[in-house]
């Protein structure tokens, strides 16, 4: 297995370039340039990352394709109902997940490399119908509940990762909206996140430590949802 040591100073500077020239043209002249100082350490990452995640999320899956199917999301926009048709993402996603549902249905960890920011979150961005209303009766649920609360203050308490995920205005029909946990009703998904100016690390092997200690720290989010939606 090869082992991962940074992402090339190129690495951003093609990120920066594409977000100039988002076009296919320039994508097809620098494509070797993508594979070689995106997709290759990228995939390095994959291997090295997942491996120290499944210390604390055994199940994680490992998946280092370059399909879209795996934990590289492509870099191809799907612009059909969108109003900007750029084709192109400008930032690198990455993403661990634990559970054997399809990948995006399932609570994980996210890394998200852009231009001039580092983004790492846990837990999952939009829950399907079905989990939706197993992650709503959990948020309520006598014990459940005070673990979601739990996991939340522990992640919370230094002031260094925020929780987001909500989207609705109100509780849902149902719901006790005076509940302690009321707030979470609001959410359709439940993640933990930090945004950062880009490390020095991201140029060497230390990127993994960094982005561990980060992810170990917002644990308890992920941990609650594979516990509820399992």
């Amino acid at each position: 297995m090869s082992i991962f040591s940074g992402f090339p100073e190129e690495t951003v500077r093609f990120y920066q370039e594409l977000a100039r020239h988002n076009n296919r043209d320039w994508f097809e002249a620098h494509k070797q340039d993508y594979k070689m100082q995106v997709l290759k350490p990228a995939q390095q990452l994959v291997l090295t990352m997942g491996e120290r995640l499944q210390t604390f999320a055994p199940e994680l899956v490992i998946d280092s394709r370059t399909t879209g199917s795996g934990a590289i999301f492509r870099i191809y926009r799907d612009t059909r109902f969108s109003p900007d048709k750029t084709p192109y993402k400008t930032f690198l996603g990455i993403w661990w997940w634990e559970g054997l549902r399809p990948k995006n249905e399932n609570s994980g960890f996210y890394f998200q490399l852009e231009p001039e920011k580092l983004y790492l979150a846990a837990g999952i961005y939009i829950l399907p119908p079905p989990l939706l209303k197993i992650y709503r009766d959990a948020v309520v649920h006598p014990e459940l509940g005070i673990a979601l609360a739990h996991a939340v203050k522990q992640v919370t308490a230094t002031g260094v990762y925020q929780i987001d995920g909500i989207h609705y205005k109100r509780p849902p029909r149902g719901y006790d909206a005076n509940h302690p946990n009321a707030r979470f009703l609001l959410h359709d998904g439940l993640y933990a996140f930090i945004e950062d100016d880009i490390p020095r690390e991201l140029s060497s092997e230390a990127l993994v430590e960094y982005c561990f200690v980060r992810f170990h720290e917002m644990a308890p989010i992920h941990h609650w949802l594979v516990k509820v939606l399992s």
